[in-house]
């Protein structure tokens, strides 16, 4: 009786293992595509947690941005949680709280300000959480800040516009307060028009909401119908390319030739507007979107391996000129064989991240 009991049960177990054998994998599952984890890669760096904080998740620029962060964080054998908030900066400083009680490694924040964030800031690096901050008005000892050359943005497409209109024009300006990059674009904004008596300020609007990009071109139709003749509006200068897709379309769509858009930031989306047959939209300054993601990652990483970056990091901006784009469109990942300087950048880089990214291929 006993050695039919025995013989049962490993008649069980056997179909057990079969049945297990037999099943289907999960797709993305770690049997159909290997990682490796610290043990095998023997990189203390490693499967790090990162945290990416945002005050908005908007358009294209966002979308790559957040490509860049992910790219380059598993490139370092990490994983990243996004929290977006919406434009909520309460939501944003709880989201924040979030990440530090999950214990992350690293702290990416983009866009916020220090009235909501400083606070939070502060505990994360008390927990030793290495943050760093983009375009964010966080001012908090221990934390990198990096923005993108604001002033200098402002310059450049200012320089354009002036130079197209020969000095002299009635401008619409879009732009609103409350991001510390606005804040900065403003400062050279204002410096222009002091020093640029034959340039007029006739209209200014701008908010960022749920869909920038639309309530920009609804109300820039309405400037419009106040500004109906040729001539009454030479350009639109647009602090945010989400502004400045809303003023394009609503151009477009009014059938006006007269009036020309200079914008700041560029992403896949924009590069496609600006291209097509006509458009209005003249000039963008800009830093690539993903390589803005890429950079915060690895210094977040220098901060984590114990090195110690400079606390206000600049990125180069590069100017991109309609004029000198191929008649057949391109994306922002062929853009630099058009415009110098544009491309995959290696700010950030130290030696030890280098040899974390080949201990992981």
């Amino acid at each position: 009786m006993k050695k039919q009991s025995a013989l049962l049960l490993f008649a069980t177990l056997l179909i057990g293992v079969l049945l297990t054998a037999c099943q289907p994998k999960g797709e993305g599952s770690a049997e159909a595509t290997p990682v490796k984890n610290a043990e095998e890669s023997e990189n203390p760096l490693a499967n790090k947690k990162v945290a990416l904080i945002m005050q908005q998740n908007l358009g294209t620029f966002s979308a790559q941005y957040i490509e860049g962060v992910k790219e380059q964080v598993a490139a370092f054998g990490g994983t990243v949680t996004v929290f977006a908030s919406e434009g909520d900066l309460a939501k944003m400083a709880s989201n924040l709280d979030a990440a530090i009680n999950q214990g992350v490694d690293a702290i990416l924040i983009d866009h916020g300000t220090k009235e909501a964030l400083n606070q939070g800031v502060e505990k994360a690096i008390e927990k030793g959480i290495s943050v760093v901050a983009f375009d964010a008005g966080v001012e908090v000892e221990g934390v990198v800040v990096l923005e993108q050359g604001d002033q200098q943005m402002a310059e450049m497409t200012l320089e354009k516009l002036k130079e197209d209109a020969n000095g002299e024009g009635n401008i619409v300006k879009i732009w609103v307060a409350g991001f510390a990059p606005m804040e900065r674009r403003q400062v050279a904004y204002a410096d222009f028009l002091k020093e640029n008596p034959g340039i007029k300020e006739i209209a200014a609007f701008g908010a960022a909401t749920a869909n920038t990009a639309l309530d920009t071109q609804a109300q820039m139709e309405v400037i419009l119908k106040q500004y109906p003749n040729e001539g009454d509006i030479t350009a639109v200068w647009a602090a945010w390319d989400e502004f400045a897709k809303g003023a394009v379309r609503a151009i477009e769509q009014s059938g006006r030739t007269d009036i020309k858009v200079y914008s700041i930031d560029m992403s896949d989306e924009d590069l496609q507007m600006i291209q097509n047959e006509n458009s209005p939209w003249a000039a963008s300054a800009a830093v690539d979107p993903t390589d803005i993601g890429r950079i915060q990652v690895r210094y977040a990483y220098q901060k984590i391996n114990g090195e110690k970056p400079e606390e206000h990091i600049v990125l180069e901006p590069i100017f991109v000129d309609a004029a000198k784009l191929p008649e057949n469109k391109v994306t922002t990942n062929e853009l630099h064989e058009f415009i110098d300087g544009w491309g995959a950048s290696d700010q950030g880089y130290s030696k030890a991240l280098k040899e974390l990214e080949e201990s992981l291929k």
